[in-house]
């Protein structure tokens, strides 16, 4: 039996009150009367534990004690590292402590493990988030980089990287070397 995943805008809302529900991407198309996608997110708190996570979705994923039918079965447990409060970044190297044995100082954890309910479910695509924001490379040179807030460096870092221009096929290889007499002749680079 297929999964049928439901159609919603966002993971709390696939959980909740779905529009409807699909196998396929041509099914959820139809139901929605648009064009949807299907993502992956995650929803609600995190836990510190595999255990307690489980116990709070108990009715939704299988490992949690309940049979889920097959076709609900669009969420599972994921982990996730996550910075831990309080700590701020070191700055500088570190000093040897000579002590207890030890040269150098217990290393402090920076990020924790936390378990999260990953929803996977259809949402149209009129409701997909998007970017219009251009590369950092271009940014850097048509803005001022102070004018720059926070928040939109932030959503340039998450942007994909694109090609300034489609790469041109390599017509030698990394250790290979045209021959000084006869440049049409490639031979091995030592």
């Amino acid at each position: 039996m297929t999964v049928r995943y439901p159609i919603a805008a966002n993971p709390e809302a696939a959980l909740n009150a779905p529009l409807g529900r699909a196998a396929r991407e041509r099914e959820a198309s139809d139901l929605l009367g648009e064009p949807a996608q299907f993502v992956r997110e995650l929803s609600g708190p995190a836990f510190d534990t595999r255990e307690a996570a489980l116990k709070a979705y108990a009715g939704r994923i299988d490992e949690a004690g309940g049979l889920v039918q097959p076709e609900d079965r669009y969420c599972e447990l994921m982990e996730v590292a996550v910075p831990v409060h309080g700590q701020a970044p070191r700055a500088g190297q570190a000093q040897p402590v000579f002590s207890g044995g030890r040269r150098w100082p217990e290393p402090k954890r920076m990020l924790k493990t936390v378990w999260r309910l990953s929803v996977g479910y259809w949402r149209p695509l009129s409701l997909a988030p998007v970017e219009t924001l251009e590369q950092a490379r271009k940014l850097r040179r048509t803005e001022e980089p102070e004018r720059l807030t926070p928040e939109t460096l932030r959503r340039v870092a998450r942007l994909p990287l694109r090609p300034v221009k489609p790469q041109q096929p390599l017509d030698i290889g990394l250790f290979e070397t045209p021959l000084p007499e006869n440049p049409e002749i490639i031979i091995p680079d030592e």
